[in-house]
């Protein structure tokens, strides 16, 4: 059964590389914790590597995340992917 993971990543604020998106973090739905985390590194990261992760919740209940950015601005969560942030899932499987 598929969960959804949230994740909060340590991200250097002067590094103007991070797209504005990652510093509210991360949502996407998987198998399990090494399936998302698979899922975020190919798919959000292009395959560089993740930087490290300071938050982490599983079957995070959507409803208490950012209601001004994330909640407006996400996809499905119960569909395997990334739903947070948009624009990751294209062409996943």
């Amino acid at each position: 059964m598929p969960r959804r993971f949230w994740f909060e990543f340590d991200l250097d604020p002067d590094d103007d590389n991070i797209p504005v998106y990652l510093r509210h973090g991360c949502g996407v739905t998987a198998e399990d914790y090494e399936d998302a985390v698979k899922i975020v590194h190919e798919r959000v990261f292009h395959g560089a590597p993740l930087p490290p992760i300071v938050k982490m919740i599983e079957d995070v209940d959507v409803a208490t995340l950012d209601g001004n950015h994330v909640l407006p601005n996400m996809g499905l969560p119960l569909i395997r992917g990334v739903w947070f942030p948009l624009g990751f899932n294209k062409g996943f499987e």
